[in-house]
């Protein structure tokens, strides 16, 4: 399971010129879901998200969590994270899981956050969007379980 992480100002999520998702203040989530993934993977990677310390304190260090800042976090399912771009000049899509893995993990994934206090919209699995998002530092982290 894969996340990338980015502390945002501002992001949002559109399917067929319609917003489905929008965040101020927060953290954007593209998430990846591979074939040898599972729930304890999946709670665990949500734990991290939420208590990934990438936002400033008084003291302009990053020593807070989203939480802390009163944040939300928009979660936008990619399976593109999960290629495998060691070789050629194309990308091998055979890591990421099927649908039948993936949509009940990304759901569980979502839970996992919303359990923890959370606002989440999210993008709509498999759909072809639109990301807009402003990244505030820029700060961008790779996540993994």
């Amino acid at each position: 399971m894969i996340a990338v992480i980015q502390r945002v100002s501002q992001a949002s999520v559109t399917v067929n010129q319609k917003i489905i998702g929008e965040i101020e203040h927060g953290i954007l989530v593209f998430l990846a879901i591979e074939s040898d993934d599972n729930e304890a993977k999946a709670k665990r990677l949500a734990e991290r998200v939420a208590g990934y310390r990438i936002f400033e304190d008084n003291a302009g260090k990053m020593n807070l969590n989203v939480g802390q800042i009163n944040g939300k976090i928009l979660v936008v399912s990619q399976f593109t994270l999960a290629a495998d771009t060691r070789s050629g000049m194309r990308p091998s899509l055979t890591n990421a899981a099927k649908p039948e893995i993936s949509i009940p993990l990304y759901q569980y994934f979502c839970l996992q956050l919303r359990e923890q206090g959370f606002v989440v919209p999210t993008g709509e699995f498999g759909a072809d969007m639109k990301v807009a998002l402003v990244n505030d530092g820029p700060v961008t982290f790779t996540l993994t379980c």
